[in-house]
């Protein structure tokens, strides 16, 4: 079957930020998502989830334990198992990318009040 963002789960978080769940399953989630303009989520690690971040569209700044960095269109960071994490919108455009969660362990998340 072929999957894209009108015949697949779609939900909104944050400030209008949108997620499409292309896949999801015990050993993998991949997602697309939308971040609009000045956007950004919560400060977060995963106990035992890694992840790679792939950009479409846009500019995304990460937030890490070591700094900020900045990835442009068809570059892509892996992130840790219990890296600290969080991925913004600082322009003013869309930021467009995708999202591999690897195991597909959706409640394995940690928030970071700050």
């Amino acid at each position: 079957m072929i999957i894209n963002t009108k015949n697949t789960k779609y939900y909104q978080w944050g400030n209008n930020c949108q997620a499409w769940t292309f896949i999801q399953s015990e050993n993998v989630i991949v997602k697309e998502e939308l971040m609009p303009p000045h956007t950004e989520e919560q400060l977060h690690f995963h106990n035992e989830t890694e992840q790679f971040f792939y950009i479409l569209e846009g500019k995304a700044t990460f937030l890490l334990e070591n700094g900020k960095v900045s990835l442009l269109k068809n570059e892509g960071i892996k992130i840790s198992a219990k890296q600290i994490h969080k991925i913004g919108n600082e322009t003013s455009e869309d930021l467009r990318f995708l999202v591999m969660s690897f195991p597909g362990n959706m409640n394995d998340r940690i928030n970071i009040q700050h």
